[in-house]
């Protein structure tokens, strides 16, 4: 007789640990012997159970020559090298029987200096000296015949980069920006540098052989960090370094994103570095020159299971059934593809309650540098930006919405304020009939993603005045006055996928009884504004994604300063997420809770981040 269970039930898997998002997401750091000596600003080779200590900077003493070895388990001392220097927190490559030592800053003079010194496992013997003597540089090698030396402090920030072939150093082509006090990883073929002082240090470049290429901005910002520089520049974790302050912050790098994993148990850098993405090792550093030490560890790759949202699993060691969910609680922000042009107040936002907003925005006029209106339109797939055909007016602080290939704007301020309307149709902009009341610094726009029949645009400043309640709805043809905001304001967010139903969130209100920013939010329904629960920090300027009963806010207008605070509005109330990489205003935003972006804003940024809702894995249980 057939079993129940073979009727209506289904199979589910039996694991033994949760399932994670990679490899890279199961690990975690522990505790390694402690050093001999403590100190930081040394080099470092190996990998994480043979690993060399090289030279650095020890309490009261500004250079040393000790040189340690470490078996997996503890350090022995061997011999010294022949000249002591500080070598900037990780340049080395090689074993710990054949290892390199190349430039950094060396005593009694202070200076900085070119010469290297090879290690055969018994002792050291100078051998040609790097063409440009520097210190705080970053280098790596998988060999001590193939090491790779990059950026520095001359003292100056430089962005030479040389390779050594076993014999002597050659320069090739420099990094895209001088650093001082950045880590490198990888070999003379596949190499990856990271953050640095001097330069953008979010930044991260890609090495090929040939040339350095900027690739995705690391998550978190740094100089003075370290990497596993046996990590090639498709697959290496990137750990601590000064902020500042000093940070526990770990991430991985698959080749095209950075992945936040488990921290650091110590905040520290001018740490060196050594292993692999999986097996990756981290000793020394400051604060106070530590002598501890930190071995990463994955997951062993047989118990990994690759997280699958909607996904239900038994596991057997905690004894419950669980399934795999998306938690906006659990989003982050990450680095994505520049603009070709920097600008602030875009015209469309790209709201939408799916997924066009991240893959599929439109960045149409702004204004660059500030009070200089840009005719310039370009679309992003996802990874880049690429110009398309120019609005017909430029205009900075208007309102839009649509993504591709359909998109309407309307209002903003050209030399005085306008309420010109055109429409893209994914090839040309067509100028149409104007809004009602000219307006410019919008409070909020919404409608249909990738339509250009259906706008709402409510809020604004039109000079002199308080701010404008008014709100005006484009069917396609002609814009139609409806119920005012309860609160007029203008420079807020905006989150909806249609004119039925949207909300708005922030700006500034004057004069009294509100003054300044606003924490003020109001929900449409398609016929009138209510208003709902204020969010948690008052701000104007801000981006904004997702629907009426889900969405995100992010970044803006502190007065003075600007915001990364990001916050989630679940149709009743406000929860703080995590951050913005970078505070950022007059920002435009775009996509939906669980796939967000953000781009542009004052001063002429160009930068792009891109919002992801985490998956956890949740324990189900009767109701």
């Amino acid at each position: 007789m057939a079993e129940y269970k073979g009727i209506k039930g289904f199979k589910v898997q039996t694991v033994s640990t949760d399932p994670a998002a990679s490899i890279a997401a199961t690990g975690t750091w522990a505790s390694g012997g402690s050093m001999n000596t403590g100190r930081a600003e040394l080099g470092g080779a190996g990998i994480q159970t043979a690993s060399i200590a090289m030279g650095g900077k020890t309490p009261g003493v500004d250079y040393n020559s000790i040189v340690e070895i470490y078996d997996g388990s503890s350090w022995t001392e061997t011999g010294d090298l022949n000249t002591a220097r500080k070598m900037g927190g990780g340049n080395g490559a090689g074993t710990t029987t054949a290892a390199l030592a190349f430039g950094g800053r060396k005593t009694p003079t202070d200076t900085n200096t070119g010469e290297t010194e090879s290690w055969n496992g018994s002792a050291w013997t100078e051998v040609n000296d790097l063409n440009t003597a520097r210190g705080q540089l970053g280098g790596s090698g998988a060999t001590y015949t193939a090491a790779i030396a990059a950026g520095g402090g001359t003292p100056s920030a430089t962005a030479v980069t040389e390779i050594w072939n076993g014999t002597s150093w050659t320069e090739v082509n420099d990094l895209n920006s001088s650093r001082r006090n950045l880590p490198v990883s990888g070999t003379t073929t596949s190499a990856l540098a990271g953050g640095g002082e001097d330069g953008p240090n979010a930044q991260i470049e890609s090495w090929n052989g040939t040339s350095w290429t900027e690739v995705s901005e690391a998550n978190t910002a740094r100089n003075s960090a370290s990497m596993s520089c046996n990590g090639l520049n498709t697959d290496t974790i990137y750990f601590g370094g000064i902020t500042p302050p000093y940070t526990t912050k770990t991430e991985f790098w698959n080749g095209t994103s950075w992945t936040e994993v488990n921290d650091l148990s110590t905040a520290k850098g001018y740490a060196a570095g050594t292993g692999t993405s999986t097996s990756a090792f981290s000793f020394g550093g400051e604060p106070g020159s530590l002598s501890t030490t930190e071995e990463w560890t994955t997951t062993p790759a047989p118990s990994f299971q690759q997280e699958n949202l909607g996904q239900v699993f038994y596991n057997s060691t905690s004894n419950a059934f669980k399934v795999t969910k998306q938690s906006i609680t659990a989003g982050t922000w990450s680095s994505g593809g520049n603009m070709n042009t920097g600008r602030a107040s875009t015209m469309v936002d790209s709201v939408s309650g799916g997924l066009s907003g991240q893959t599929n925005a439109i960045g149409a006029s702004g204004a660059s540098p500030p009070g200089t209106n840009l005719t310039n339109v370009e679309l992003y797939n996802g990874s880049t930006w690429t110009e398309t055909t120019d609005v017909n007016t430029g205009r900075r602080l208007g309102g839009g919405a649509g993504g591709q290939p359909a998109a309407v704007i309307a209002g903003g301020y050209v030399t005085a304020d306008t309420g010109a309307t055109e429409i893209w149709n994914g090839s040309t902009w067509t100028e149409t009939t104007d809004l009602n009341t000219a307006r410019r610094q919008v409070a909020g726009s919404f409608g249909t993603t990738d339509s250009s029949s259906d706008l709402l645009i409510c809020g604004g400043f039109p000079a002199p005045g308080p701010g404008l309640a008014i709100t005006e709805i484009w069917n396609g043809t002609s814009w139609t006055e409806v119920n005012d905001l309860n609160t007029g304001r203008w420079d807020g967010a905006a989150m909806g996928a249609s004119t039925l139903a949207g909300l708005v969130a922030g700006g500034q209100s004057s004069p009294a009884p509100i003054p300044g920013q606003t924490a003020f939010a109001e929900s449409w329904n398609g016929t009138s504004w209510t208003e709902v629960a204020e969010f948690n920090t008052n701000r104007l300027s801000l981006g904004g994604a997702g629907v009426q009963t889900d969405g995100i806010i992010f970044g803006g207008d502190l007065d003075p300063g600007a915001s990364a605070t990001t916050e989630y509005w679940n149709g009743t109330s406000w929860t703080e997420l995590n951050d913005l990489a970078t505070a950022v205003t007059h920002n435009s935003g775009g996509g939906s809770t669980g796939a967000g972006i953000s781009f542009g804003g004052a001063d002429g940024s160009n930068a792009t981040e891109e919002w992801n809702a985490g998956a956890i894995n949740s324990t189900l249980t009767a109701s």
